[in-house]
């Protein structure tokens, strides 16, 4: 069950991201490539990996994909307005994209598929353990990190205040 659970997801995950690339019209590509993201998000929760699944799931799918897709539609992409390539940088992409292949066939030459990793521990991903992990031995970066994030955002507030003339 797990396993053809596993195979539909990666066969759907290929499949949507060549949806990607080969859509004509590039909302379609978005949200093709929403559903890619969500295909991640069950790959995820298959690897047990539940607190990844829902950062994939809110950063990704909600935040970013929905702002492609409203700059997509403000920007008004059509045929009359798209610049034409030329020949050159068609040739470009073609020998970028054959070279994308030759990698990727030495990558899948390289790994020798061997017996499935079996976790010793199936708590691994859950939520619990990360917090443990961030509230006790990494407290201080983690707090750190928030006073550096904080930083950054009254920073970009005060560049962007206009003063009073």
């Amino acid at each position: 069950m797990g396993t053809s659970v596993f195979y539909l997801v990666a066969f759907l995950s290929i499949f949507f991201s060549l949806m990607v690339i080969f859509a004509k019209n590039p909302v379609h590509s978005v949200l093709y490539l929403i559903v890619t993201f969500f295909t991640f998000t069950v790959h995820y929760i298959l690897l047990n990996a539940q607190f990844l699944a829902v950062v994939n799931f809110i950063v990704y799918m909600g935040a970013i994909m929905v702002l492609f897709l409203f700059v997509l539609m403000l920007l008004n992409l059509n045929k009359d307005n798209e610049p034409l390539k030329s020949g050159l940088v068609k040739v470009v992409g073609i020998v970028a994209g054959c070279c994308l292949l030759v990698t990727l066939a030495g990558s899948l030459k390289a790994t020798a598929v061997s017996n499935p990793l079996v976790l010793q521990n199936v708590n691994l991903g859950l939520v619990k353990n990360l917090g443990k992990e961030l509230f006790g031995p990494f407290m201080l970066p983690f707090e750190l990190s928030s006073i550096l994030l904080l930083t950054a955002m009254v920073g970009a507030v005060l560049l962007t205040k206009k003063e009073k003339v």
